[in-house]
């Protein structure tokens, strides 16, 4: 009997596995997750100077405060440091509007500076607000609300703001004095990445350094726990059992594994599309590293640009920097998951609607990868999260990470995890 077993090697059941030297079990041939780069090549071309690299769940920016963690990244991967550029698109006004939108709205004509002025901050006045539309409205008002806060969290959550709780609100900081300032002119930078790092050879080279100092067993797909004999069953007929099972593994999915049906009804989740894109950079391609945007024909909430984060993402052979890699993200309910047919007639239009806003001219990849749980939420009033933990803990298993701890963190609060558990 192994004294711990971990499941999933991601960026928390690498780190989990890796000091102890525990065994980690992964149903997939490599490790990293969604923490995972790969390569494309133009054409025919197999070099890896004729390739450009994406990253399987967009682009993935470590950011935080945490010395020791962002030095044992430096120690595997040497570290670019970046301060974020970053902007919400009104495609319709062809308005570029400095992130965090609340604190630079001196971009608006007057009457919409005069209204978010006196919105601030008292537009549910006396009333508590309970989910993260009314939170929302309550905090930025409805002008600011209407223009972007409601339109781009609709995309965001796949519709989900008037059903689900208020959280992750350090996503959109609230200061009112820098919201009042913000009528007249920039402000300083504020929210949770304002700087961020990202590794010199790649996220792939991060990942691989850490996989190299652990003990991972692929393709070892976990179909079935019996928690009362403490056994993980795995799809290729194999078996492990434990003292302590340390999970990675989405919340939802684990409570299944373990047979369990009476933890209540389960909180929702939303899947996203991350559409790769190289191309010929467009004459208004922005500088910025994302793009926020409220409003799209084809319904995607942002757009990042790898390659003005770092020219590595382009192909070695475009001297010129003509170029451009880019990843779109559309957030889905999971039943409304896209087929191969509607797949490629999406990723037509997205092309489409770029090429109109002229972020991208000639097309040279398009690959579209899929994140299954890619935002985790609470229904109003629900324990759903707290019960199905604290049973599993109870039981051995520690669900530990972004999707096991069924919470929105980055790459170095999940390291923590990892190294925690």
């Amino acid at each position: 009997m192994a004294s711990t077993v971990i499941l999933g090697a991601g960026i928390t059941g690498l780190c989990a596995g890796h000091r102890r030297r525990r065994i980690i079990y992964e149903g997939l041939s490599a490790p990293g997750g969604l923490c995972a780069s790969y390569y494309i090549g133009l054409g025919d071309g197999t070099r890896l100077a004729q390739c450009y690299r994406f990253e399987k769940g967009g682009g993935h920016w470590i950011f935080g405060n945490d010395e020791k963690l962002l030095d044992a990244v430096k120690g595997l991967s040497p570290v670019k440091v970046y301060s974020r550029k970053a902007s919400v698109y009104f495609p319709d006004r062809d308005l570029y509007v400095p992130y965090p939108i609340q604190n630079h709205s001196y971009a608006f004509p007057a009457e919409i500076r005069r209204r978010i002025r006196d919105e601030i901050g008292v537009a549910l006045l006396g009333k508590s607000p309970e989910t993260l539309q009314e939170w929302l409205i309550s905090n930025f008002g409805r002008t600011l609300g209407e223009l972007f806060f409601l339109p781009f969290h609709s995309l965001y959550t796949a519709g989900l703001t008037a059903k689900i709780a208020t959280q992750d609100q350090f996503k959109n900081p609230v200061d009112r004095s820098k919201i009042l300032r913000g009528l007249k002119g920039r402000t300083l930078p504020s929210g949770y990445n304002t700087t961020f790092v990202y590794p010199r050879k790649g996220l792939d080279h991060f990942i691989g350094r850490l996989e190299k100092q652990c003990d991972v067993r692929y393709n070892k797909r976990a179909v079935r726990i019996d928690i009362a004999r403490k056994m993980v069953f795995f799809q290729d007929g194999s078996e492990v059992s434990y003292k302590k099972l340390i999970s990675t593994i989405p919340l939802d999915e684990m409570i299944k594994l373990c047979g369990l049906r009476n933890l209540g009804k389960e909180d929702p989740y939303t899947s996203v599309l991350v559409l790769n894109i190289g191309a010929q950079r467009g004459s208004k391609c922005p500088k910025d590293h994302w793009v926020y945007i409220p409003k799209s024909l084809s319904g995607f909430h942002r757009v990042g640009f790898y390659s003005n984060v770092d020219a590595s993402f382009l192909p070695k052979t475009d001297q010129q920097k003509r170029l451009v890699s880019i990843y779109v993200e559309k957030a889905f309910l999971p039943k409304d998951r896209p087929k191969k047919g509607s797949l490629e007639r999406l990723s037509g239009e997205i092309v489409a609607e770029l090429k109109a806003w002229q972020y991208i001219n000639g097309v040279e990849v398009v690959s579209p990868t899929w994140i299954d749980h890619a935002y985790t939420w609470r229904r109003l009033g629900s324990t759903w999260r707290e019960d199905a933990i604290g049973y599993l803990r109870d039981q051995e298993i520690h669900s530990i990470g972004r999707y096991g701890a069924w919470r929105f963190q980055g790459i170095l609060e999940s390291m923590r995890d990892g190294y925690l558990s």
